[in-house]
């Protein structure tokens, strides 16, 4: 079944409002704008994946991995390339400084603006990424409480942190709320300790927080996976070619301009192990050793957030019909909504 060429364009009716777009209205008007999410386990190629599909039904991207926000964080975060951003729209990639860290209610605020702003225009709006919390804040609506930074709390916290190291903190967040420290990455020390902030200033485990709030958008979900030994393989030769790409430099340079090496995106995977490297601390080889280490947890901790029981996605093997097959599904889910 082919799919309608991008400049084809008729009119969708919503509500009371008239939208240009590329799919054909039937009948009934659509509640809530359609939202294509693409995601899976680090290495799996959702990326250019995406892009294929969204140059098929005139869609652009809003991106759901925490590293891409960050500018100058290029080869580590296998960012976009200036090609690819050429090709197809991208939101939310190269929006802040590395030392602007940008917590999941900003980013669940931004991509929901975006995301509305992308079917305005009367495209289709792709969510695609694989940090799990990021994800599930849009398509489940989440309701983020407002708990204002306590930062004498917060100062507290870091020197404990200090004292006995993020691991021995993450236990004591294990001992608080058990679903929290499951989602959160052992090494990861600020979000360990907001975790804990809020849970000291409200009384309440950190993980009833966040509440299902009102639906915005009617997603349809695809992952991309394939065999473990196959993933774990693509994930070893990305990390070499970021090696040999020029990630030490990248890294430097970050370093040059000023950027603290004890900051959340410069402890992050990959970043973390060659910031330890020009420091003298460890060989190149261990570093490369600890960033494959590293990446293979959170793919085991991507697997928490997207299961492959969950009866809502539709999981595809990587492969060579994949996009074939993805985008069939898509032009059903369309027809069904009667934007085709």
């Amino acid at each position: 079944m082919q799919v309608k060429p991008r400049h084809q364009s008729t009119t969708l009716k919503m509500s009371s409002t008239e939208y240009t777009t590329g799919y054909t209205a039937r009948s009934n008007p659509v509640s809530l704008v359609p939202l294509v999410v693409i995601l899976g386990p680090t290495g799996g190629g959702k990326s250019d994946l995406a892009i294929q599909l969204a140059e098929r039904f005139s869609g652009e991207i809003v991106s759901a991995d925490s590293r891409l926000f960050y500018r100058g964080m290029d080869i580590g975060t296998a960012k976009p390339t200036a090609a690819d951003l050429l090709r197809v729209p991208h939101h939310l990639i190269d929006i802040a400084d590395p030392d602007e860290i940008w917590s999941l209610g900003l980013f669940q605020r931004e991509a929901n603006i975006a995301i509305q702003k992308i079917f305005a225009k009367h495209h289709l709006p792709f969510l695609v990424g694989g940090t799990g919390q990021f994800v599930h804040s849009i398509i489940e609506g989440w309701s983020i409480p407002a708990v204002e930074p306590d930062h004498r709390m917060r100062e507290v916290l870091s020197q404990w942190a200090k004292n006995i190291g993020h691991g021995e903190l993450h236990k004591k967040l294990r001992l608080l709320d058990p679903q929290a420290a499951s989602d959160i990455d052992s090494l990861n020390e600020r979000r360990t300790i907001r975790a804990l902030e809020v849970i000291l200033s409200t009384g309440r485990r950190f993980s009833d927080q966040k509440l299902r709030g009102h639906m915005l958008f009617n997603p349809l979900l695809l992952g991309l996976t394939c065999p473990r030994p196959e993933l774990y393989r693509r994930i070893d030769e990305r990390i070499a070619k970021m090696v040999t790409s020029g990630f030490i430099a990248e890294v430097k340079r970050l370093l040059e301009h000023g950027y603290d090496p004890d900051l959340p995106t410069l402890s992050a995977i990959g970043y973390g192990e060659i910031v330890a490297y020009i420091q003298g601390k460890i060989s190149l080889d261990e570093a490369i050793i600890l960033m494959k280490r590293r990446t293979r947890i959170f793919v085991r901790r991507q697997a928490n957030w997207f299961k492959d029981t969950d009866p809502q996605i539709h999981w595809f093997q990587s492969g060579i019909s994949t996009v074939d097959d993805m985008g069939e599904l898509i032009r059903e889910w369309l027809i069904k909504l009667k934007l085709d």
